[in-house]
């Protein structure tokens, strides 16, 4: 195995002393020797919280279009149902057109495994030292049950995207497992199954959740007790552990209560915002993660590419009085995006920063909907639904003559629309082993529908309604569920340099 393959032991000191974080003030750590950085938990903390930089402000692969983590999120949405992308905008239509995330040789698809394996790795080195380095006893216990959270948090990423749903089949052979530090002289691993997988998933989130019992944590990028929670819900979602689903996802929201409705318009901006579990707070300074909004903010006069548009099918899914509705509006701006349909939840603060939203109650409220009711508890799983749709505004969920099909279908729906723009596109497809559905929007003719815009000069007038161009496969073919198009690829120089890969 070569160096460029995993990201080594040293190169993880590096980053972890020089990455700059608004919570941590550190300096460059050329001259610092291995023996010095793991000397102390405080050290140890810093390599942590240049982790957590580089993952979150880094551009992966050096370019605008892959800002920091964020970059997995907007990939999954780009490839869904609900955004009818600008394919003459920057970042990424190939994702949108299945042209890119299939080839081993695209420089996205080595950035984004190249970074999730950093993460592995630098959690891996504070797990081995945590209780070696000198330090207090409980500062050691939260720095390692964070790391091994992280740690967690990215295999269930590459679990989601690297291979079909588990319930499909729990032995594919999907990436290789680290859980030591690796150097440039360490072999490389074979692809282990989604079943080994997930079985490190939650050996680790378990033991993170009991090391994290009783912290209390500084700052919501900090991970905790709930966000373990909430991590649970979503990798019992995923292997179909109903219950257990449900159970983690109602712990995971105690805390949070759901914002009023006049919240919801304010763009997604907001560590602070009372429904966030999990996100990353952004300064001027340090904001290379706030880059993705320039893609997701189409209202704001200071978004370069503004290329997330929605799917008008998408805005049919919403009842009048729903506090989402409100939010979308044909754009009547240019030539270039005239006709396209702006959904308003993504919006730069004025000092062109906004935090990153990575978990939120109504997602694990969902989680619950979702557990509940695929385990046949169908009141439960009402219950949960309409705590989100009346928090919403939105029309709740008839008991009467509902079915365990019916709830599960208007939960996934329900998912669409509240987590629109948050990653979960993609993944879902994926995990309920579904097909991609993009119509063209035309009346029973044939024809395009034509939508009232307002130019910027006040003019009203009939255009165009715009939506999705890709419609089908790069090849043609139908889109289908369980497709190869939707799984990432593991990149070219991964099977270059690790003989083991397919072994």
């Amino acid at each position: 195995m070569k160096a460029s393959r995993i990201y080594t032991y040293a190169a993880a000191l590096i980053i972890g002393l020089s990455a700059c974080n608004k919570q941590l003030d550190t300096a460059p750590s050329n001259a610092v020797s291995e023996d010095i950085v793991l000397k102390n938990v405080d050290n140890l903390s810093t390599i942590s919280e240049g982790t957590w930089a580089a993952m979150m402000d880094d551009f992966y692969g050096g370019t605008f279009s892959n800002p920091g983590f964020k970059t997995i999120a907007l990939t999954s949405d780009a490839m869904a149902n609900d955004v009818a992308l600008i394919t003459t905008k920057y970042g990424f239509p190939t994702a949108y057109r299945f042209t890119q995330m299939n080839d081993k040789t695209q420089a996205r698809v080595s950035a984004i495994w190249g970074q999730l394996y950093k993460i592995i790795n630098n959690s891996n080195i504070i797990i081995a030292n945590a209780d070696k380095v000198e330090g207090d006893a409980t500062a050691k216990q939260v720095l390692k049950g964070q790391a091994l959270a992280l740690r967690a948090h990215t295999y269930l990423t590459i679990a989601s995207f690297y291979q079909f749903s588990f319930l499909k089949d729990s032995l594919a052979k999907t990436a290789p497992i680290y859980t030591t530090p690796t150097t440039a002289a360490t072999q490389g691993n074979p692809k282990a199954s989604l079943k080994e997988i997930y079985e490190l998933i939650f050996s680790d989130l378990l033991q993170a959740k009991a090391l994290l019992a009783n912290y209390e944590r500084p700052a919501k990028y900090k991970i905790n007790a709930d966000v373990v929670n909430g991590l649970l819900a979503r990798a019992y979602l995923n292997t179909g552990r109903w219950e257990l689903a449900a159970a983690a996802a109602d712990e995971a929201q105690r805390n949070y209560p759901l914002m009023v409705p006049a919240e919801y318009s304010k763009g997604f901006n907001d560590v602070g915002n009372s429904e966030w579990i999990w996100g990353h707070p952004e300064i001027p300074s340090q904001s290379d993660g706030s880059y993705s909004f320039h893609f997701l903010d189409v209202s704001s006069a200071s978004s370069y590419y503004y290329s997330f548009m929605a799917d008008p099918f998408f805005a049919e899914l919403f009842d009048a009085g729903d506090i989402r509705k409100t939010l979308f509006s044909w754009d009547g701006s240019t030539a270039a995006r005239e006709g396209y349909l702006q959904y308003k939840k993504f919006k730069f603060r004025a000092d062109q920063t906004a935090d990153l939203v990575l978990m939120r109650s109504a997602e694990v409220i969902l989680i619950k909907a979702e557990g509940y009711a695929r385990a046949g508890n169908l009141n439960e799983g009402i219950n949960a639904l309409n705590q989100l749709r009346t928090a919403r505004g939105a029309k709740t969920f008839a008991s009467e003559g509902a079915t365990q099909e019916s709830l599960i279908k208007e939960v996934l729906i329900e998912r669409r629309k509240e987590l629109w723009g948050e990653g979960f596109g993609l993944s879902d497809i994926i995990r309920n082993q579904l097909a991609v559905v993009r119509k063209p929007y035309v009346d029973g003719s044939s024809n395009d529908i034509k939508v009232t815009v307002v130019t910027p000069g006040g003019v009203t007038k009939q255009v165009n309604a715009k939506y999705h161009t890709a419609l089908s496969f790069s090849d043609q073919s139908n889109f289908v569920a369980n497709s190869p198009y939707y799984i990432f690829v593991v990149p070219q120089a991964e099977e270059q340099n690790n003989p083991n890969l397919n072994k």
